[in-house]
């Protein structure tokens, strides 16, 4: 399935990098007009700044008019954005980390594109390599019988599937994973729960918001390598924040 291109938008251009590689003098002749950071903290309270509202605004296009997610439930580290991320896997590579919560896209010259998740049970009981076989906007959702047994009440009215929506499990996207040509039930997929990224849930897989399951889906193919980790940790790259990604430059991937 080809993904619909996004709208354009000014996000994280080249410019914006170029920055983050002068020296520190002249950064620090310079810090009186800086530019806001996408997420900053006043002393009233959190301040969101306006590239994260567009980022994570409505989308009125889609087949099922999306909201706009309430960013104030949402821990700021877990917000898309541009890290520095030193790795052996190649670019266009998915890297799942579950024990920190994060999912990173590989990019040329060793940064990612890095997003935050919610991880379910499923999601903690499998690792290793795989591929995106298949790739579906506002998926079809089928309870398994075990989630049906765990909560009767919930699932067995939809065992015989529930149509795509708003309300269903696997949000505006899913991303299907395949081992050896054999599906292993394992899902990226989104969610219309975003207090839920960053923390640990009951079920499901590895859930996005929904603007970057969205995003995410745009950027990668069918034949992604994704590469899942869990109870270890990554090799300690220095995640140096940039800027949010764009919502429409594939660059290199």
């Amino acid at each position: 399935m080809s993904p619909d291109r996004p709208s354009a938008s000014p996000l994280a251009r080249p410019t914006r990098r170029v920055f983050a590689a002068l020296s520190p003098l002249f950064l620090a002749a310079c810090v009186a007009n800086r530019r806001p950071e996408p997420f900053e903290v006043a002393h009233q309270g959190p301040h969101i700044s306006a590239e994260y509202l567009a980022m994570y605004g409505e989308r009125p296009d889609e087949q099922h008019p999306l909201p706009a997610t309430d960013l104030s439930e949402v821990e700021p580290q877990f917000l898309r954005r541009i890290v520095s991320y030193p790795t052996r896997e190649q670019p266009g590579t998915i890297v799942v980390d579950t024990d920190n919560r994060y999912l990173y896209l590989v990019m040329e010259g060793g940064r990612a594109v890095r997003y935050g998740i919610g991880v379910g049970k499923q999601g903690m009981s499998w690792r290793g390599r795989a591929t995106v076989a298949r790739k579906a906007q506002w998926p079809r959702w089928t309870p398994t019988p075990a989630m049906i047994a765990r909560e009767p009440e919930r699932n067995r009215p939809w065992a015989g599937g529930m149509a795509g929506g708003l309300e269903n499990p696997l949000g505006a996207r899913a991303l299907y994973l395949y081992q050896g040509g054999r599906d292993t039930l394992y899902r990226i997929h989104g969610t219309s729960e975003p207090w839920s990224i960053g923390k640990s849930v009951s079920s499901g897989c590895i859930r996005l918001f929904n603007q970057d399951i969205i995003d995410l889906y745009g950027r990668v193919p069918t034949g992604t390598t994704v590469v899942v980790l869990n109870r270890g940790t990554l090799q300690a790259p220095s995640e140096i924040d940039e800027a949010p990604p764009p919502d429409d430059d594939f660059g290199s991937i």
